[in-house]
C-alpha cells in the first residue's frame, strides 16, 4: 500500500512537499507517479519517475515548478511543488505501476493508489 503525507492550504507562490511511503511491495520494481483530481474534473497524471530514478515525466501544467524524486533505500517518493497556483488545487494521489514499459502511467494500469491528500492554493 501507499501512504501519503503532506498537503494543506497555502497561498499562491508558496511551496509544498508531498511524500508517499510504500509498504509491503518491492518498491524498486515500480514506476511511481503522482496524479491529481480537481473538483468536477477527471484524474490527471502530472509526473512519473522510473524505477531507477533516472527518467522523469512532467505534464506541461507543472513542468518547471514541480519535481519528483524517489529514495529506493527508504521506499519513498516525493513531490516538491514550487510556485503553486490556484489551479493546482486538487486532491493529489500517489500511484505505482509494476514493471511499467512506458514513461507515463495510465489509470487502468495503476497497481496501487495512495489515499489522496488535499492541496488547496488560495489566490
Amino acid at each position: 500500500q501507499l501512504v501519503e503525507s503532506g498537503g494543506g492550504l497555502v497561498q499562491a507562490g508558496d511551496s509544498l512537499r508531498l511524500s508517499c511511503a510504500a509498504e509491503d511491495l518491492t518498491f524498486v520494481r515500480y514506476t511511481m507517479g503522482w496524479f491529481r483530481q480537481a473538483p468536477g474534473k477527471e484524474r490527471e497524471l502530472i509526473t512519473t519517475i522510473d524505477k531507477s530514478g533516472d527518467s522523469t515525466f512532467y505534464a506541461d501544467s507543472v513542468k518547471g515548478r514541480f519535481t519528483i524524486s524517489r529514495d529506493n533505500a527508504k521506499n519513498t517518493v516525493s513531490l516538491q511543488m514550487n510556485n503553486l497556483k490556484p489551479e493546482d488545487t486538487a486532491v493529489y494521489y500517489c500511484a505505482a505501476e509494476f514493471e511499467a514499459t512506458t514513461q507515463t502511467i495510465e489509470i487502468a494500469r495503476v497497481d496501487f493508489w495512495g489515499q489522496g491528500t488535499q492541496v488547496t492554493v488560495s489566490a
